[in-house]
């Protein structure tokens, strides 16, 4: 029962953004055996972590239920050409998780 309301404050700065997308990932990847140690802001969803189309959609739905709608990640991802999305990393996706929680407060 999400109400479009974040379950927890949001985080305000991009390190914590990072270390909760960081956990959404080792969620998503489950059994891959996800190597924190090798996880950066500059790590690849598509080259690095080998993310598929389906990931995508399940850390979709990891943001969805820790934000609501504040970040809004299909309609994020939609406004980026195909080889943005694969060339896309965790530092970009950190960088606008952030812009959009920033963007919640003034408003």
């Amino acid at each position: 029962m999400n109400s479009g309301q974040p379950t927890t404050p949001a985080a305000a700065n991009e390190e914590e953004v990072f270390n909760e997308v960081v956990g959404m990932l080792q969620a998503v990847l489950g059994d891959y055996g996800l190597d924190e140690a090798e996880i950066t802001m500059n790590t690849r969803f598509h080259e690095d972590l080998d993310l598929e189309s389906i990931d995508l959609v399940t850390l979709g739905g990891h943001l969805e239920a820790r934000y609501g709608d504040t970040v809004n990640f299909a309609e994020y991802l939609a406004g980026l050409g195909l080889e943005q999305i694969i060339s896309l990393s965790i530092g970009q996706l950190v960088e606008h998780v952030a812009a959009c929680l920033r963007d919640s407060e003034e408003h």
